[in-house]
Formats: C-alpha cells, structure tokens, sequence
C-alpha cells in the first residue's frame, strides 16, 4: 500500500516504494551521475530481467512471462517502461493467432556487456554463484 508521501511525491516515489527504481540519490558526487542514471533506468529488478532474458533474442509476451515468473501486470509495465525508454522493441503480428515479440534494441543489445561483467562479478564475489 502507498504511504500518504508517496501520493504526493510523484510517480518516482511510488516505484522506489515498490522496488521498481531506486530512489534518487541526494548530495551524490557529479562523477556518479552517469551511473546513478543508468541505474535509474535500468536498475530494477524486473527490468535486469526481462533485459537479460532478451539477450537471447526475440520472445514473445508469454515466453517472458514464463522465463521471468513476472506476472502478467509487472511484465507488461516493465515491457512498457522498457519500451519508453528505448531499450526494447515491440512487434505485434496479426496472423491468427495474434502474438505480440519483443525484442532488444541497439541501445539494449548493448548491455550485453555490462551483464557479462556483472555475472564475472558475481561468480568471483558472490558464494551462491559458486555453487
């Protein structure tokens, strides 16, 4: 349930509440900026996975529900959100049956990298990673 601050607050506030997106960051150091943004963008949980999942290439609505265990709601919010932000493309085919592919971007095909690192990271530093 939303807090009275969080109606007032701005739709930022509310997805920091709901673990969407981390909360802005006060008093941060200018050389953080960029990756404070970055996070702003991709930072969620929902959004590292739905990410993730379509390094493998194009899915279709119900193949990302069942890869991510998002429910229907949260998955397509986050399909939305990602979309706005150019990181995913949508592409709706009308043959019968209709089915709606989405799809990675340039802007993210490019994170591919950056998940390659975090999963070096996380097999080095991480103790569930290792098993």
């Amino acid at each position: 349930m939303s807090s009275p601050e969080s109606l007032t607050a701005g739709p930022e506030a509310a997805d920091a509440e709901r673990g969407d997106a981390p909360a802005p960051v006060e008093g941060t150091d200018p050389g953080a900026c960029p990756i404070v943004d970055s996070i702003e963008q991709i930072g969620s949980k929902w959004r590292l996975v739905v990410l993730h999942e379509l390094q493998d290439g194009e899915r279709r609505f119900n193949e990302l529900k069942r890869a991510t265990d998002a429910n229907s709601r949260t998955l397509s919010r986050v399909l939305d959100d990602l979309q706005e932000l150019g990181f995913v493309a949508r592409r709706l085919e009308e043959d019968a049956p209709v089915a709606t592919y989405y799809s990675l971007t340039d802007k993210g095909e490019s994170l591919s990298e950056v998940f390659s690192e975090i999963e070096s990271w996380a097999f080095e530093w991480l103790a569930e990673c290792d098993a």
